[in-house]
């Protein structure tokens, strides 16, 4: 665990004169500033570094904007990307005048559900494991006019190249639609750069594990790195998807975390390990099915009866809801089961080590804000354990294979972005005990979402109306 002083150290040590500060706006987007070496001293780890917050999507407005970032030192390393050597870390905000965290600072309001995490005597940590994946396209163009609007992505590993005429050659190896996961070269032509997106992340303190080429035609990849107390889980998530993005551009290509780029293929998800433990030790391992403990149980009980709301900071996006979808392998279906990737809720299969049991909720995307995401994932779960909400009976079939009428006995997600903000409106009491989300953030992020993605999305014209109505 690094300290001020030795943060403050390593920068006189290395001459290191360009320090640069990141935080995330509530959208989910890292935001940063960088400073020269002496803006930095011990008290901008306790009183902060001042900015201006007017401009930040989903903030306060111009007349109550001044803010202060207060760097993590346990988030240090040196920007490999950046061509002078550049300490960077990451921040959470706080109010200059109380010296409190922001109500609408997501870092902080993940910090706040550990911090009540540990009020209820539940547990005193939360372990995340996030299963990201994403698209390495090697082109990507969109425009939305009055008149015209319009995108297109291309890879060089899509099943719709099969035919097109290349430089030299065309040598085929396309992966078909659903056959990504996971061909050896030469049809994976990613191998190289998923390696230095892996390697990178280790040189910016992500704990790696692996990396494969996912589902998906196009150029669907994913890398692993290993589980986390939440906000350092969430910290690792947004690196991630830093050096990711940012290897990706060093080859001339462009990674994008959307749910569904791609039209008849897999989608993008992200699928959440999750756990809690107490005085060192895990709560989620006992007798019950699966070898759960009734904590477990009753924590996918809170994610189930929760889901319809938990989505809208889960699946944070008008596109997510064109991944969950019947057919495509994602989690539609509100259910839980062992080792069964057809429910939302899966128990992996971890043997008899107790400090291995865990659940994966498989509904999440990586659109979201991982700070929130994990906060309210946790929140529904303390919910959950604190009410004893039953789960039901596990469902141990192949959703997949059931008939309509079998289907319907079965709750599923909601069926857009608009129908999870409704539901959030009205279920959302989970989330404020403990005073973990605000009702100002909760009623801020559904007006935020209405308003710049819900209805601009809604009142345009998609391309495919053409298709099914221009000659009408």
């Amino acid at each position: 665990m690094a300290s001020p002083q030795e943060i403050l150290e390593w920068i006189k040590r290395d001459n290191i004169q360009m320090i640069d500060l990141k935080f995330i706006d509530t959208p989910g987007t890292w935001q940063h500033l960088t400073l020269y070496q002496d803006m930095i001293d011990e008290s901008s780890f306790t009183e902060g570094v001042a900015f201006d917050g007017s401009s930040i999507r989903g903030w306060k407005a111009i007349n109550d904007s001044d803010m202060a970032m207060v760097p993590d030192p346990e988030t240090a390393w040196i920007d490999p990307f950046m061509e002078e050597p550049t300490l960077s870390m990451i921040c959470s905000i706080i109010e200059p005048r109380t010296g409190q965290p922001y109500s609408r600072d997501p870092r902080s309001i993940a910090q706040k559900a550990l911090d009540y995490l540990k009020t209820t005597g539940i547990g005193d940590t939360a372990y995340f494991g996030p299963e990201a994946e994403f698209f390495i396209f090697d082109d990507v163009r969109f425009d939305q006019t009055q008149n015209s609007g319009y995108y297109s992505v291309d890879s060089v590993e899509g099943a719709w190249n099969s035919g097109r005429e290349e430089a030299g050659s065309n040598l085929g190896y396309k992966p078909r639609n659903k056959e990504g996961y996971f061909p050896v070269a030469p049809t994976d032509t990613l191998q190289d750069i998923r390696t230095e997106m892996l390697l990178t992340m280790l040189k910016c303190g992500v704990p790696i594990e692996k990396h494969h080429h996912e589902v998906a035609t196009g150029g669907q990849c994913e890398l692993g790195f290993r589980f986390a107390e939440l906000v350092k889980a969430a910290d690792y998530l947004m690196t991630y998807k830093y050096c990711i993005k940012n290897v990706a551009k060093k080859y001339g290509r462009t990674v994008t975390f959307m749910p569904k780029p791609l039209f008849g293929d897999n989608g993008t998800g992200m699928h959440c390990h999750q756990s809690i433990w107490r005085d060192g030790g895990p709560t989620f391992f006992g007798d019950g099915y699966a070898q759960l403990s009734k904590t477990a149980l009753n924590y996918i009980g809170g994610l189930l009866k929760h889901a319809p709301a938990l989505l809208a900071f889960t699946n944070p996006s008008t596109n997510s809801y064109k991944r969950l979808v019947p057919g495509f392998e994602a989690p539609v279906n509100l259910a839980y089961s062992q080792g069964n990737r057809s429910a939302s809720i899966r128990i992996p299969l971890t043997g008899d080590n107790p400090k291995a049991k865990r659940l994966e909720f498989r509904c999440p995307d990586p659109s979201c804000n991982p700070y929130l995401a994990f906060a309210a994932m946790l929140c529904a779960g303390i919910d959950g354990i604190k009410n004893e909400i039953d789960p039901g009976e596990s469902l141990d079939v192949d959703i997949y294979e059931l008939s309509p009428e079998e289907l319907a006995k079965i709750p599923s997600t909601p069926a857009s972005l608009m129908d999870a903000l409704k539901n959030l409106e009205t279920d959302h009491e989970f989330l404020t005990a403990g005073g973990v989300f605000t009702e100002d953030f909760v009623e801020n992020w559904i007006s935020y979402k209405l308003d710049r993605e819900v209805i601009p999305v809604s009142i345009r014209p998609h391309p495919y109306e053409f298709m099914l109505y221009y000659d009408c």
